[in-house]
């Protein structure tokens, strides 16, 4: 089989091979490195079509022939890179429907970067967006079932995904959306490939409902496994909830429609300075009782990275703002001076239709906090809370840039547990991080519990590369033992797929299995993820040069 030959024949000639490509495309944002046979990038759906068809064909003479679906690239776990084909989806499928709320046609190698201008021109914005948006794409965050800032109010990327097309393993395109229980009657008794596939998974869940039902983690927030608990509920069926967050495992993306949300015209924070983690769970209670569009926090280690690279900020916020952003900073400089950076900054975000609503709702806040005795500063324009923002959401991305000796290692980067218990579960956690000396930051979503907990780590020394498996394991277990989730956001990839059988329990793996073999019997789908990852494997393709 010549596959560089045949490959150039599907897609008439549209597939690199060059090592510089190859090099690129082997890496995401995580710290594993697999370089593909060969990247390609189909400009239409017939020429997808075409591929999944050859490839399960050549499957039985080549078993290491597989596809996985790339956009942004920016996957922290693994799941856009393997070591086969690379289809790259942000060349050429990137095309946008009319936008408007009801539901907006996106194709998955559109940016949001690029979409959010143009939906804020017509009043609308996509709420699920995580803090990389500047660098994602939205295939990506529907693999991944992506949340971001604003999920605490209006929830993540899967309640917005309306309908998807979806090539699957026969080569053939789909339509998916939400059907009622005549419609799955009928595609029930369909004699071809989508039939078989919807009366599988049908019989799958209805076999073990009851025991699918209480396996869904008791968290607001979920993208480990298959999302087979929302498939059916005696009324509706609706595979999109199995496909978002599926990482590209079960078939390759086309086309997604969402629905979108109204922006509000004013926004505000209050910026709140937190040093004893005792008063969390009330003080939690108590602004998520205030009904805030988001809750969110970052720690002492980011802030001291924000405040070392406040020059960098000119890449974003461009040379004005960022000596705006030095002076808005002035008072705090000041105060960390006299009394020390605190362990948590929290940032509190209300949205309304005017400034005296943000106002008063920034007050109200203070005056119910204030038995608390925290020092509390305010940003009540969307202009002066840019700066806090721009923290918060980049800090990634100054780490991963700007950290000469050392890199960061997102491996632990996703856990989420219910955020009253995090008083005790914080100490726990900082105690394995400080007993293998690691070095890292942490911000995340407050009120969800859910935090993004960031390792520098120097992978070219054998000695660090070997603490990841078992920092690893002790805080899945520490995370497992609270009754959370290894993942609210970021999925499985290669990092948290070996330990699925370890959160879920031996039946809800199995089904696992059973979904993944139904719609992919070959796995020519992003192998190496899901129920296909194995810690050796991914081990043994650790990143070491940065």
């Amino acid at each position: 089989m010549n596959l560089p030959k045949e490959l150039h024949d599907i897609l008439k000639g549209n597939v690199a091979l060059d090592g510089t490509t190859l090099h690129t495309y082997s890496h995401d944002t995580s710290i594993f490195e697999l370089q593909p046979q060969a990247v390609v990038f189909p400009r239409s759906v017939s020429e997808i079509k075409t591929l999944v068809k050859y490839v399960t064909e050549k499957k039985k003479d080549n078993p290491s022939l597989s596809l996985t679906s790339r956009s942004g690239g920016t996957d922290m776990g693994g799941g856009a890179i393997n070591d086969s084909v690379i289809i790259d989806f942000a060349k050429y499928f990137h095309r946008l429907g009319t936008i408007n709320r009801e539901g907006t046609w996106i194709e998955p190698g559109v940016f949001y970067r690029d979409f959010e201008p143009l939906a804020a021109k017509r009043g609308f914005y996509f709420p699920p967006y995580p803090a990389s948006k500047n660098i994602c794409a939205f295939g990506g965050m529907v693999a991944n079932n992506a949340g971001g800032e604003k999920t605490l109010t209006y929830g993540k990327t899967i309640d917005y995904v309306e309908e998807l097309r979806v090539v699957l393993s026969d080569g053939e395109e789909y339509l998916l959306k939400p059907l009622s229980k005549d419609e799955l009657g009928k595609k029930t008794r369909q004699r071809n490939f989508e039939g078989e596939v919807y009366r599988r998974v049908l019989a799958v869940i209805e076999k073990n409902y009851n025991l699918i039902k209480q396996a869904k983690p008791k968290v607001s927030k979920n993208s480990t496994g298959y999302n087979v608990w929302d498939v059916w509920d005696k009324k509706t069926f609706d595979l999109t909830k199995l496909f978002v967050g599926s990482q590209g495992t079960l078939g390759i993306l086309t086309d997604i429609k969402v629905g979108l949300a109204e922006i509000k015209n004013y926004s505000g924070l209050l910026i709140v300075y937190l040093d004893e983690l005792q008063v969390l769970p009330k003080l939690i209670g108590d602004v998520v009782s205030t009904k805030p569009a988001s809750f969110e926090a970052f720690d002492d280690h980011t802030m001291k990275l924000a405040l070392r690279f406040i020059p960098k900020f000119s890449e974003i916020l461009g040379p004005v703002e960022t000596i705006n952003m030095g002076l808005t900073f002035l008072p705090q400089l000041l105060r960390f001076a006299r009394g020390g950076i605190p362990k948590f900054t929290l940032l509190v975000e209300y949205e309304g239709d005017s400034q005296e609503e943000i106002d008063d709702k920034i007050e109200k806040l203070k005056a119910k906090i204030a038995h608390y005795n925290l020092e509390v500063s305010t940003a009540a324009t969307k202009e002066k809370a840019a700066k806090y923002w721009v923290i918060r959401r980049e800090s990634f991305n100054l780490l991963r840039k700007n950290i000469k000796d050392k890199h960061t290692a997102p491996f632990i980067d996703d856990l989420i547990v219910p955020p009253e218990k995090l008083p005790e579960f914080f100490p726990k956690l900082t105690k394995i991080l400080e007993k293998h000396e690691l070095l890292y930051t942490v911000a995340g979503h407050m009120g969800d519990g859910n935090f993004h907990i960031i390792p520098l780590m120097d992978l070219r020394i054998p000695a660090e590369r070997k603490k990841i498996p078992r920092v690893e394991e002790e805080v899945n277990e520490l995370v497992f033992r609270f009754g959370g989730s290894m993942s609210g956001e970021h999925n499985d990839g290669m990092i948290r797929g070996p330990f699925l059988k370890q959160m879920y329990g031996e039946g809800m793996f199995k089904i696992f299995q059973e979904i993944k073999t139904i719609f992919d019997p070959q796995n020519i789908f992003n192998p190496h993820k899901k129920t296909d990852a194995d810690m050796d494997f991914s081990a043994h393709h650790m990143r070491l040069h940065f």
